[in-house]
């Protein structure tokens, strides 16, 4: 007796091959197809949504750790920030958005070893704060060491408009040797 082929099963595994295939060559569907705006032009609402920066999402994390009692960071004042005379060719703020007077304030030079120096204040207390490697160094963020507060600029995004020196998205973490920590959003800009 022969054994008898038949034909679903020779076509059952090359079938479920080629949905495979198939499958695995479309397109993600979070694509959006081009649309077509008022005027005609299709795809000018996907294209400027790409080039857009992303949204700053306001997040203030809440002290974390330690005995219990908030990181309460205040905004610094022109009078603060002129009476520390901070040395440096170029220099590096952090704010919550860019209307907001700066939380953090640091300057430095150019291409230098030498430590960058700034200011920060904690409750009505205006403490410095230094980082190494000079404004090359901050301007990517850093971290920064102050009697006691430890803080961290991250950044998340990229800049925010044209010019000589657009701000980023960035976040500001303050860690205090208790064990207590902070995080705040907010733009760093760095420049003249």
């Amino acid at each position: 007796m022969k054994p008898r082929h038949d034909l679903r099963t020779l076509f059952l595994p090359a079938t479920a091959i080629a949905l495979s295939l198939a499958a695995c060559s479309s397109q993600p569907s979070d694509e959006k197809a081009p649309t077509a705006s008022y005027d005609g032009s299709v795809g000018a609402e996907s294209k400027a949504a790409e080039t857009a920066p992303p949204a700053i999402k306001p997040v203030d994390i809440p002290t974390r750790g330690g005995d219990g009692s908030p990181i309460e960071l205040t905004a610094l004042t022109e009078g603060d920030v002129g009476g520390a005379k901070l040395k440096g060719e170029l220099g590096c703020s952090f704010a919550a958005d860019a209307a907001a007077p700066p939380l953090l304030v640091a300057k430095g030079n150019v291409a230098s070893a030498d430590p960058a120096r700034g200011l920060v204040k904690v409750g009505d207390t205006i403490e410095t704060v230094s980082a190494n490697g000079g404004f090359d160094a901050i301007a990517k963020g850093t971290k920064f060491f102050g009697k006691s507060l430890q803080l961290r600029v991250a950044l998340t995004g990229p800049a925010q408009g044209g010019g000589e020196s657009p701000p980023r998205p960035a976040t500001l973490t303050a860690d205090r040797a208790d064990g207590a920590q902070r995080v705040f959003a907010g733009l760093w800009q760095c420049g003249p």
